[in-house]
């Protein structure tokens, strides 16, 4: 249990971290380029990591890592970048609340994890704070932006189980960096043939990007498939409720966007469904060599050395097998 729980806290700072992003791209980059703002996103994170790591795909995960990386970073940075660019803070990152129903409906399906009750329960609570959001907003809502989140949300959902079931197969830093780079470079030609030359980019824009590159992509991808990796993707999903609970926030007290009674309700609904369904995290038991179950943490250590060994490039093998760790 102590092991799920720090999981979890580790994992929560990609939502938060993510929540953030929507303030940066709207007040700090610039505007009209989401493709080029994807790849200047994606690919300096995917070569920090693989800098870090030192490892190039082996076999199927050339492939894979182009999937993975066409899903979770080149099409779900651009409708990211499109959404931030025209919604309000508090309105892009509060529609991504839909993903905790949607990571467990594609697990469910996709890895075998049948979502408990009340893992249902708190994404029902946290898309009923969606919908005060959304249909309470004061002002006009631009729906070509709610578009674009919707189908952020939809592809990045579907991506994050997918990398969950080949999680199993490599180790996190590795798998991350891969995707971050097949991602950009996937989307580098479309961003020259439609957008022409890279935007000239200022001190603030510039700064902007380090945040998203750095601490909104390379570090909180890295923690948040490591979490996929050792928790549930309900609880996972969960977690990411904090994502629009960030983003609400800092729209609020920073760019000062305003939130009627109504919307009040929406976010504090919201974070009850984060606490509603991290009560049903419990330990993981995964078969051991013997054909038994392991009871308690069997995921926990040898999952907790993925990173550490990535980072030494030792190329030793991350995980004990299933999903509890990456290995090589």
């Amino acid at each position: 249990m102590e092991g799920n729980a720090r999981w979890a806290l580790t994992t929560a700072a990609a939502p938060v971290a993510w929540g953030a992003t929507y303030f940066v791209t709207r007040e700090f980059l610039p505007a009209g380029n989401p493709l080029y703002g994807a790849v200047i996103r994606a690919l300096p994170a995917g070569l920090l990591l693989l800098a870090v790591c030192r490892k190039l795909p082996r076999g199927t995960w050339w492939v894979k890592s182009l999937i993975l990386g066409a899903l979770n970073m080149s099409g779900f940075f651009a409708l990211v970048y499109v959404a931030a660019q025209r919604l309000p803070t508090s309105m892009a990152s509060i529609i991504m609340a839909v993903v905790p129903l949607a990571m467990m409906l594609l697990a469910w399906g996709l890895v075998g994890e049948r979502p408990g009750p009340r893992h249902l329960a708190g994404a029902g609570v946290g898309i009923a704070g969606v919908f005060l959001m959304v249909f309470t907003a004061t002002g006009p809502v631009d729906p070509l932006g709610i578009l674009a989140s919707l189908a952020a949300m939809a592809v990045s959902s579907f991506g994050y189980v997918l990398a969950k079931r080949w999680s199993g197969e490599v180790d996190v830093l590795a798998a991350t960096g891969w995707q971050l780079t097949g991602g950009g470079l996937l989307l580098l030609p479309f961003a020259v043939l439609t957008e022409g030359a890279p935007p000239s980019l200022d001190g603030p824009a510039l700064l902007g990007f380090a945040y998203v590159t750095v601490v909104a992509t390379a570090f909180a991808f890295a923690v948040w498939f490591a979490g996929l990796a050792h928790l549930p993707a309900g609880t996972v999903g969960l977690l990411g409720l904090l994502n629009p609970v960030t983003g609400v926030l800092l729209g609020v007290l920073i760019a000062d966007e305003t939130l009627s009674g109504r919307q009040v309700c929406g976010l504090l609904l919201t974070l009850c469904g984060v606490l509603l369904g991290r009560q049903t995290a419990r330990p993981r038991r995964t078969p051991d060599r013997n054909g038994g179950r392991a009871a308690g943490r069997a995921t926990g250590p040898a999952g907790d050395r993925d990173v550490v060994e990535c980072a030494r490039g030792d190329g030793r093998s991350g995980g004990s097998g299933g999903s509890g760790g990456f290995r090589n």
